[in-house]
């Protein structure tokens, strides 16, 4: 009986699933082929979308969504496991010919089988897994691979337009080149235009409307500014300095005269000019010294109403060592000349003709030096030197690279006595003197006159405007720049510095128009150096300017009737053309 139902199970194990499952097996693999294929079919669209899409898609989203369709095929094969053994355990209920025992059995075979066919279905998962993640891993690579033939199809292109850069490369170029040369067109340097624009700035604060009208006036109608004068002048003291020191050195304990240092002379180093930017002179007077063993005396050349008109300047030898140093090295030209015998040229041999200073052999003398000695001052790396030819000075053009060129003339002076008046190498335009004739100049004295006021005066005065402003309308009449020169003067020492002040700029010009036309009409304006009680004490003068009477600068229009009238209708003339020159701006 034993045997009979042991049989029976077995019987039932190898049947049972076999009867009842059959079937539902069959359809469910059916089933599960089908949605084999409709996920391959999903996975071929979803890779021929990728290899069409964008450079940008990641291969994250693509795992992402290969990864939920793997999820949803183990969730319908969960389902299709769960409904096959809710059929089976319909079937066996429906089967009476099997007892309670039996059932059991045949149900706990059939779980049996189910369990192995998960733990199939789990390792079929998993493969299917693992080909997934080798199929994503190919398509990001060649999802990277399109990513650098794209990068390079853009180089390429970008390569095709380098015609295109080029051509705005040299157009930038170009451009920078430009701009470059119309920096380098300036004559001033942009440390002089900082300075200038500062000074106006400062000029322009707190000022009311009228004031601000006043500054346009300035700026329009006087050119040539005062701030860049000043700042050309320093240059030219600079390398005048360098240039003296070399002079010095080469010529040490030598014949030729000791050069002093320069001083700044006439309207431009005064702070003023009516001459255009390019046709300004810088005007510089060097003192000479006799050298060792040397001595030099003024003599009067000629007598007249002013004292010391011109003069001749006489050399002579001197001995100028004591009788103790006669033992020793220290020994003056001369002295040593006659102890060893040895003569060498004098400074009467070399620049003098005959007892008397030639200033034209000192003006060649120093010319030649200057030609020579030019690559010793640290100027030269700067400018370009051109001496130019001068029979009485050395004049000089100087230039630096696409600047307007510097004019600078080299006067030569003796000194009287401790005074501010000197003998002057420079001929005037009405005078030109024999070689051995110097020239009285108070150059000097009026140089140190301008200084004074500068330091008595406020800032931004207004005195140096009207003198540029009124000697550029003198051109074509009789009016000489030293007339108006001496009229501005007179009015410093009569008006109040205060009152030239940038404000009173139309009443000081006025004040200067009514002066002149009371000098014409009157016939007499004085020199300012001459008996001039309201003198400076920072100026010295010569005794004989101090006590000598006033000098009249219109004596010719006190002789000359009709000199009277022409200076009158020139007068109308000028003050005609400052009023265009203020209001109309012509």
């Amino acid at each position: 009986m034993a045997a009979v139902i042991f049989f029976g199970i077995v019987k039932n194990i190898l049947q049972l699933p076999q009867m009842v499952g059959d079937p539902l097996d069959e359809e469910t693999l059916t089933r599960m082929q089908q949605y084999a294929e409709y996920l391959h079919q999903q996975m071929t669209r979803l890779l021929q979308e990728l290899e069409h899409g964008t450079m940008e898609q990641s291969g994250g989203t693509w795992r992402a969504l290969l990864w939920a369709a793997l999820h949803q095929w183990q969730f319908w094969d969960v389902a299709g496991v769960l409904l096959l053994l809710l059929g089976l355990y319909w079937q066996c209920h429906s089967t009476p010919s099997l007892s309670s025992h039996e059932e059991a059995m045949a149900f706990r075979s059939l779980f049996l089988f189910l369990l192995l066919k998960c733990i199939l279905d789990m390792h079929r998962a998993k493969y299917l897994d693992k080909e997934m993640t080798q199929l994503l891993q190919e398509l990001e690579h060649r999802t990277l691979k399109q990513t650098v033939m794209a990068c390079g199809a853009l180089l390429w292109a970008a390569l095709h337009q380098w015609q295109f850069w080029a051509i705005a490369g040299v157009q930038i170029l170009l451009l920078g080149l430009y701009w470059q040369v119309r920096k380098r067109s300036h004559e001033v340097d942009s440390s002089d235009e900082s300075e200038t624009s500062s000074t106006e700035t400062e000029e322009n604060e707190g000022e009311d409307p009228s004031e601000r009208d006043l500054a346009m006036i300035y700026k329009r109608r006087i050119q040539w500014s005062v701030q860049k004068l000043a700042h050309r002048r320093q240059v030219v003291e600079e390398l005048l300095c360098d240039l003296l020191h070399a002079c010095r050195e080469n010529f040490l304990n030598s014949p030729f005269p000791v050069l002093q240092p320069a001083i700044g002379v006439g309207s431009a180093c005064e702070g003023w000019s009516p001459e255009e930017e390019e046709d300004v002179v810088y005007c510089m007077l060097v003192p000479l010294k006799p050298p060792s063993g040397h001595a030099f005396h003024l003599e009067l050349d000629t007598v007249g109403e002013m004292p010391q008109k011109s003069m001749r300047v006489r050399v002579e030898l001197v001995c100028t060592c004591s009788g103790e140093q006669l033992g020793n090295t220290t020994l003056c030209f001369h002295c040593k000349q006659e102890l060893t015998g040895n003569q060498e040229p004098n400074l009467l041999q070399t620049l003098c003709t005959g007892p008397y200073l030639d200033v034209k052999k000192i003006a060649l003398w120093f010319q030649k030096f200057v030609t020579s000695a030019w690559k010793m001052v640290p100027q030269s790396h700067d400018y370009n030197m051109e001496v130019l030819p001068s029979s009485h000075s050395c004049k000089m053009k100087l230039k630096k690279h696409s600047r307007k060129p510097l004019s600078v003339d080299i006067v030569f002076g003796m000194q009287q006595g401790n005074s501010d008046i000197f003998l002057s190498s420079q001929p005037t335009e009405a005078l030109v003197p024999s070689s051995t004739t110097w020239l009285e100049t108070c150059a000097v004295a009026e140089a140190k006159f301008f200084q004074h006021i500068a330091r008595q005066a406020p800032p931004h005065s207004c005195y140096l405007k009207c003198l540029q402003l009124c000697a550029r309308m003198l051109v074509g009449t009789g009016f000489s720049q030293y007339t108006l020169k001496t009229v501005v003067m007179h009015l410093l020492t009569l008006i109040p510095l205060p009152s030239w002040c940038r404000r009173d700029f139309l009443l000081r010009l006025d004040d200067v128009v009514k002066y002149l036309n009371c000098c014409v009409v009157q016939k007499r304006l004085n020199h300012f150096f001459f008996g001039n009680e309201g003198m400076p004490k920072e100026i010295s003068l010569p005794p004989a300017f101090q006590m000598a009477k006033p000098l009249n600068l219109f004596q010719n229009l006190a002789q000359d009737p009709d000199a009277q009238a022409v200076a009158l209708h020139e007068f109308n003339e000028l003050r005609d053309r400052l009023r265009k020159r203020i209001f109309y701006g012509i």
